[in-house]
């Protein structure tokens, strides 16, 4: 299977998600190669506000050199899923450069675990086709994306 997946979450104001995030990039490879899976990985420590060293170098990359490779990332996937419960401007940014792009675009907001509200500009873009929201338990997970890729 040679669909490539882009997967986003909250960085910098979502790392208490990063084993959320992390299960769903497990369930996301059995759909595709998950361009962005690395990006979660490398979520350790808080306190470096979401800068990743690069592994070789252990140089942190430049705020250009993160946004230039994920929107490269971006541009080559075939399908965009994005995890929208913690509010973040770069998701939000990724999401409108997917629709700019005409991908396809599943949203998932755990709306039972939280008392924050979706955007009216994520949950107003829902048209049952090309940009799905779904409100998720992380039980309902591995159902929701059968749907989303079964209808692909």
């Amino acid at each position: 299977m040679n669909r490539k997946i882009y997967f986003c979450g909250s960085i910098r104001a979502g790392c208490q998600d990063r084993e959320l995030y992390l299960r769903m990039i497990e369930k996301l490879q059995s759909y595709g190669q998950v361009l962005t899976e690395h990006v979660f990985y490398n979520i350790k420590d808080p306190s470096m506000d979401g800068m990743i060293p690069n592994p070789v170098t252990g140089k942190v990359k430049s705020d250009k050199e993160i946004h230039d490779g994920d929107v490269t990332w971006l541009d080559e996937s075939s399908v965009v899923v994005a995890e929208v419960t913690q509010p973040s401007l770069g998701v939000g940014y990724e999401i409108g450069r997917a629709v700019n792009m005409n991908k396809k675009i599943l949203c998932l907001f755990r709306s039972a675990d939280t008392d924050k509200h979706l955007s009216c500009m994520i949950q107003g873009a829902h048209n049952d086709s090309t940009f799905i929201v779904k409100h998720y338990k992380e039980e309902e997970v591995p159902a929701i994306l059968k749907e989303f890729f079964d209808q692909l």
